[in-house]
């Protein structure tokens, strides 16, 4: 069975409920979940597929466990690894730096020869900014789970079902 590590950080809980929520969306896959506060990232050899997550604060910060790791990160070898990101923020109360926290993880993950994949549309998400959105799409699966929890399991099922077929 393939195999995928999720790395998440979550201050409230909201990433890590993600997470949870996208491992159970991904059945056909046997899949780690990593706190990226425990620093994860020699566990990461093991696994071809990776999702990255974190939430994003104030004016666009990554989650601040992601903050102290985000270096590891940058300095750990993915090369021919599948990675795919996941971002969590808020449309409404900081729509100018919507999910900005992504962003930043797909600059440092684009430093560690990984094959990137899982964009989606930046179309139907009330922002008016993001730096996680690269030539007009967000670079990963956008999440507003305080504000539009309710389009959460539908934004994830339709993410997982088109990444899926990435992952080798």
């Amino acid at each position: 069975m393939k195999s995928i590590a999720i790395v998440y950080g979550s201050t409230t809980g909201n990433t890590k409920e993600v997470a949870e929520m996208l491992k159970a969306e991904l059945k056909d896959f046997e899949v780690s979940l990593f706190d990226v506060a425990n620093r994860p990232f020699v566990e990461l050899a093991k696994f071809q597929n990776i999702i990255l997550g974190t939430s994003t604060w104030g004016a666009g910060d990554i989650q601040d466990d992601w903050e102290l790791a985000i270096n590891d990160l940058k300095a750990t070898n993915l090369a021919g690894k599948v990675v795919a990101l996941f971002g969590l923020g808020s449309a409404s109360g900081f729509a100018d730096t919507f999910v900005d926290g992504m962003g930043t993880l797909y600059d440092a993950a684009c430093e560690t020869n990984c094959k990137l994949v899982g964009a989606t549309s930046a179309e139907g998400y009330g922002h008016s900014s993001s730096t996680a959105v690269r030539d007009g799409k967000f670079v990963g699966l956008a999440i507003d789970h305080d504000n539009e929890s309710n389009l959460t399991p539908s934004r994830i099922a339709e993410w997982v079902k088109a990444i899926a077929p990435e992952f080798v």
